[in-house]
C-alpha cells in the first residue's frame, strides 16, 4: 500500500513536471534510460528530458498547454492517469497552420515505475484525434 501511495503522489508532483517543464523534477521522477515514443520523434526519446522535449513540442503550437490529472488509479507498479488536455492553437501543428481554437480533450495514460520509484514506461492512448478534432483540423 505504500509503494501505491508514493507512485501516486509521484504522479502529482508529474503533472507540475509537465505544466512547468520543471527539468529538476524530471530527473527526479522519471529513469534516465526511460523510452518515450512520440509523433514528435521517429526515434525514442529518453529520460525526463526527453519526455520535456515532447512538451516543448507541444507548446510550440499550443504555448498555453495544460495537463490537469482528473482520476488515477494505481496496481502493482502502475499508474492509470486520465488527463484533460488544453491549449489553445496559435502556431503550426503537425503541418496544420494555426486556427486560434482552443481544444479540450481527454486522454490517458499508463505510467511503469521501477522499484526505485522512478516512471520506466509510459503507454499512452492516442489523445492526437482529440487534439485535431478540437482545432478544426477533423470533422467530429
Amino acid at each position: 500500500m505504500e509503494k501505491l501511495e508514493a507512485r501516486k503522489a509521484a504522479m502529482k508532483r508529474f503533472e507540475t513536471m509537465i505544466n512547468t517543464a520543471d527539468s529538476n523534477l524530471a530527473k527526479e521522477l522519471v529513469a534516465d534510460d526511460a523510452p518515450f515514443y512520440t509523433p514528435a520523434s521517429p526515434t525514442p526519446l529518453y529520460g525526463g528530458e526527453g519526455y520535456l522535449s515532447v512538451v516543448h513540442w507541444m507548446r510550440q503550437s499550443f504555448p498555453d498547454v495544460q495537463w490537469k490529472l482528473e482520476e488515477m488509479v494505481a496496481e502493482g507498479n502502475i499508474v492509470a492517469v486520465r488527463w484533460t488536455l488544453s491549449g489553445t492553437h496559435k502556431d503550426t501543428f503537425m503541418g496544420i497552420p494555426a486556427t486560434g481554437k482552443h481544444f479540450s480533450t481527454s486522454v490517458m495514460n499508463f505510467y511503469y515505475f521501477n522499484d526505485e520509484g522512478k516512471i520506466i514506461n509510459d503507454i499512452a492512448a492516442e489523445g492526437m484525434i482529440g487534439i485535431l478534432r478540437g482545432i478544426g483540423a477533423l470533422d467530429k
